[in-house]
């Protein structure tokens, strides 16, 4: 590919547009077209989350709890991106988490209740999120698979008074936990079964019913490989903080199997963070750790001099965050990336573009701006896979989206990441809100992903890396765009319409 300059002097080169003191958002700005000489399904989207983990997919699910827990580590890893759990749990919970996510190698998972034969179940409750109810001689997770409830079934029962053992289903097939879709599928048929267990060492980690491998199945066909380490498990991140406590957190995380740790800070560039990033360094030097939040390259280089694998950029650009206005404090997103992009790639370490994500578009501009991912929040949130459970707002079906820095995430524990466990008042730095309903990632996303890909044809770039080149070389341009450009550049003039992209 040619990278030299055009001849015509048209748009700006992102070295004069970031030097001028305005602070932009990725709406601000736009890219020129460039030249086309590839096929958009050509488009190579493969990156790196840190140093040494790679990744097929761009895509990082943000370590929000109500964004991702084991359901949404499963789907990103099983989609070709990765999510990170987030940490407002004990530490043994979030272990457990990311226990789970690894446990399987299909994006189902139901996180089963479990009961002794002997038990009755009085309410739906007792089925917890899970649509059916395994039956152990323990009553517990490791016990001898006796057999399992449908909900569905003990609704019809007539008689709730009666122990389970009584009207049960029995064991289903057993297959090994790391049988993909198909393998599943085809015991099902053959056994003309409505279920199978997945065992591991002995030991049903979780029943998957024909109703879920048919709605999967129905999902776009995934391209890219799934995000597999070494051990043949999904990759799974999760998020810690830094202080002394989180020491005791990390063995937990480490010994269930984490691929990668984020040390999740609002403002990362502080003497507890480079300390934390230190002490995981020499303690587990081959586990790779991810800093932030920056959003200046003076932060940047600190962590990056520290010995991080990976940043994580940005400071008040979530839909639920509110630092900026609260804290006067932080940078428009698009500058930040660009900003700390521009000294991270001479050290090797990968950019991760945290928040601010609302669209496709925004993918484009994260990842051409220098960024190697996109970590997103809200895009996520009210999926099939998010934490939760769907309600009814005004009519429309959503799940609770909340700002980690919200009053009522910090009861749950995470002031510690914006400083404040210590602090006599809490102050919020974030919002509790709603998001709609968006169905399944495993069905949007690969649509996503496709739109990521026209947006890096239309400028002449064929991968993450051609992006970064044309965007150094000088051959890339941008320009600001004026509110009625922006005005002009969405849906406009219509009475009505109908926003479906897929």
């Amino acid at each position: 590919m040619d990278f030299t300059p055009p001849p015509i002097e048209d748009g700006f080169t992102a070295e004069k547009l970031f030097s001028q003191g305005f602070s932009y958002t990725y709406d601000d700005v736009i890219f020129l077209p460039h030249y086309i000489d590839f096929a958009a399904d050509a488009v190579d989207l493969s990156t790196r989350l840190t140093r040494r983990l790679p990744l097929a997919v761009p895509l990082v699910a943000s370590p929000m709890d109500t964004v991702s827990e084991s359901a949404m580590a499963s789907a990103m890893a099983s989609l070709g991106g990765i999510a990170i759990v987030h940490s407002n749990v004990p530490a043994a919970a979030q272990a457990s988490l990311v226990r789970a996510a690894k446990s399987r190698r299909v994006p189902i998972l139901s996180e089963p209740a479990f009961a002794a034969p002997s038990a009755v179940i009085e309410h739906e409750d007792d089925f917890a999120a899970s649509p059916f109810l395994l039956v152990t001689d323990t009553g517990a997770g490791g016990g001898k698979l006796l057999g399992y409830v449908a909900k569905r079934d003990w609704t019809n029962q007539k008689d709730k008074s009666l122990r389970v053992g009584d009207y049960m289903a029995p064991p289903p097939r057993r297959a090994p936990w790391n049988a993909d879709l198909n393998k599943i599928h085809e015991i099902m048929e053959n056994e003309k079964s409505g279920a199978v267990a997945l065992e591991r060492d002995g030991e049903v980690v979780d029943l998957v019913v024909r109703e879920e491998v048919e709605r999967v199945k129905g999902y776009p066909k995934l391209a890219a490989p799934a995000t597999v380490g070494p051990d043949g498990e999904f990759m799974v991140g999760a998020a810690m903080g830094t202080r002394e406590d989180d020491k005791e957190r990390l063995k937990h995380l480490v010994k269930a199997g984490v691929n990668v740790v984020v040390l999740d800070s609002s403002q990362g560039n502080s003497i507890y963070q480079l300390e934390m990033v230190k002490y995981v360094k020499s303690v587990y030097p081959e586990l790779d750790v991810i800093g932030g939040n920056v959003v200046t390259m003076y932060q940047a280089e600190n962590l990056i001099q520290a010995g991080v694998d990976g940043l994580r950029v940005g400071m008040g650009s979530g839909s639920i965050c509110t630092t900026q206005e609260v804290c006067a404090v932080g940078r428009g997103q698009a500058t930040a990336v660009y900003k700390v992009s521009s000294i991270a790639y001479k050290s090797g370490v990968p950019v991760i573009a945290d928040g601010g994500i609302s669209n496709s578009g925004h993918i484009v501009k994260a990842l051409s701006l220098g960024a190697s991912t996109a970590m997103m929040g809200s895009f996520l949130a009210g999926s099939h896979e998010a934490p939760g459970a769907y309600v009814y707002q005004n009519g429309q079906r959503v799940k609770k989206y909340r700002g980690m820095g919200s009053l009522e995430a910090m009861t749950k524990g995470s002031d510690a990441r914006y400083l404040g466990d210590t602090a006599k008042l809490k102050i919020a730095q974030g919002v509790v809100g709603a998001v709609k309903d968006k169905g399944s990632v495993l069905n949007f996303i690969p649509y996503t992903l496709q739109a990521v890909r026209q947006g890096f044809q239309d400028i002449g770039a064929s991968s993450l890396q051609s992006a970064h080149d044309l965007l150094r070389s000088r051959v890339l341009r941008l320009e600001v765009r004026t509110g009625a450009a922006q005005v002009e550049g969405g849906v406009h003039g219509l009475v009505s319409y109908e926003k479906k992209y897929y």
